[in-house]
């Protein structure tokens, strides 16, 4: 059994979508020949961070998790530092370099979007010798920074210099898009195409169990009350205008057609400390004359609590980005469900294939601003198959096993055995004859 040290400073029972990769893959990490420890950083020490305690239930308890303090928040400020991976950069790397050794760790995975984590790898690698793979959920240097002015500059000159000092000695990748595996093969060719996988988010079944066994009470709306609600829970953002634009025009076509008793509900659409989110979807929804049918609560919800409310829904919503290369993870657990779907998205994002495929609902696709009205109206004559339909779907149950926790799991493993072999291969010197 090879030795596997997970790195997700934001880990359960931290609510943070970066960590559900690590979280859903360690049941399945031994079947695979790997034996993992997970490296973190302490809920106490990310007083700002949403928290949901049911996450922990569902971390395996034979898993070993080292939880790391890190510089309180009330000092880091002064200095306008809140990031945790840098509050928590020197015991993340002191307890990582006694784990490496002490357990004879064989690979280091960081599954992380806090990117001033990563360059630990190639300081344990330099000084260990052990390899190191980076999950890839979003793009590194084109991630926005935080701050305005003096501030924004600073961390994005720091990104610029760190990226090419973690990847030119990076072992591996694992991506959620092919293209940002591409982007980072043309700045750094020295990574092997066969360490490089591209690899979504998966979903798991037993999550959504427990959501559905919760003693919960909905606050926005109750199941059964004689309407129709459809519900989107995860981020919005100034990317995803155009998808909203278009169901919004849509359905203010269909308000002038048709009696519509159906609301639009979609919650913690930003990252913000409860009560500071900004509102990016209503006002577009007040632009395009269907504000009385709109919701938005720009407050995270914690994980569980979240799947339940899709699962009260009777049809779910996806808004893609702009961004061709975004891949919303919400696809997986919507899919689980069970109910039809309203998907908007980029015409080149990764998942309009397999929302097609799965025929749970209407993908309605766009290429940019100019094709707003074509989509607009091709949402339109669409909707009523959702909107009559009822609230249950079937999809085809082997796409569920292609993105299920445990064959993500498979991937993700077979990726760090392929890293492995190179790292035998490139290691074997051949005598001259």
């Amino acid at each position: 059994m090879k030795r596997l040290l997970v790195v997700s400073p934001r880990f359960p029972p931290v609510n943070a979508a970066e960590m559900h990769r690590a979280r859903l893959s360690l049941p399945y990490f031994s079947e695979f020949g790997w034996e993992p420890h997970v490296l973190a950083v302490g809920a106490r020490h990310q007083p700002d961070a949403d928290t949901d305690p049911l996450l922990l239930e569902t971390v395996p308890p034979d898993v070993p998790v080292t939880h790391v303090g890190a510089v309180p928040l009330r000092w880091s400020r002064a200095c306008g530092i809140g990031n945790v991976a840098l509050r928590a950069w020197l015991p993340l790397y002191r307890a990582g370099r006694r784990l490496i050794r002490e357990r004879r760790i064989d690979l280091v995975y960081f599954s992380t979007t806090m990117f001033m984590a990563l360059p630990l790898g190639r300081l344990w690698k330099r000084t260990l010798g052990v390899p190191y793979v980076i999950d890839m959920q979003d793009p590194w240097v084109a991630a926005p920074a935080a701050g305005t002015g003096r501030k924004r500059a600073l961390a994005d000159h720091l990104h610029a210099v760190l990226e090419p000092f973690t990847m030119r000695q990076v072992d591996g990748l694992i991506a959620v898009s092919a293209a940002y595996t591409t982007t980072l093969r043309g700045r750094y060719p020295a990574i092997a195409p066969d360490t490089c996988a591209t690899i979504p988010f998966g979903a798991s079944a037993a999550d959504l169990d427990v959501a559905r066994r919760l003693a919960w009470r909905n606050p926005f709306f109750t199941p059964g009350d004689g309407r129709i609600h459809g519900v989107s829970v995860g981020r919005g953002g100034d990317d995803m205008a155009i998808a909203a634009e278009i169901l919004f025009r849509a359905w203010r076509h269909i308000e002038q057609t048709r009696a519509v008793p159906a609301d639009l509900l979609f919650v913690g659409t930003d990252y913000a400390p409860a009560g500071q989110g900004r509102r990016t979807i209503a006002p577009l929804a007040e632009a395009s004359g269907v504000a009385a049918a709109v919701t938005e609560s720009p407050d995270r919800m914690p994980y569980f609590h979240g799947l339940r409310l899709l699962a009260d829904a009777d049809f779910l919503i996806v808004l893609g980005s702009e961004d061709a290369q975004y891949s919303p993870s919400k696809v997986y657990p919507y899919l689980l469900t069970g109910r039809p779907l309203v998907a908007i998205l980029h015409e080149a994002s990764p998942v309009v294939d397999l929302l097609r495929r799965a025929g749970a609902g209407v993908v309605v696709t766009f290429s940019g601003r100019a094709s707003i009205d074509a989509s607009a109206a091709a949402q339109a004559a669409a909707l009523p198959r959702v909107l009559d339909g009822g609230r249950e779907t079937t999809v085809d149950p082997s796409l569920f096993e292609a993105f299920s926790a445990r064959e993500l799991t498979r991937q993700q493993c077979a990726l760090f055995d392929a890293v492995m072999a190179h790292r035998l291969s490139a290691s074997t010197v051949t005598c001259p004859a």
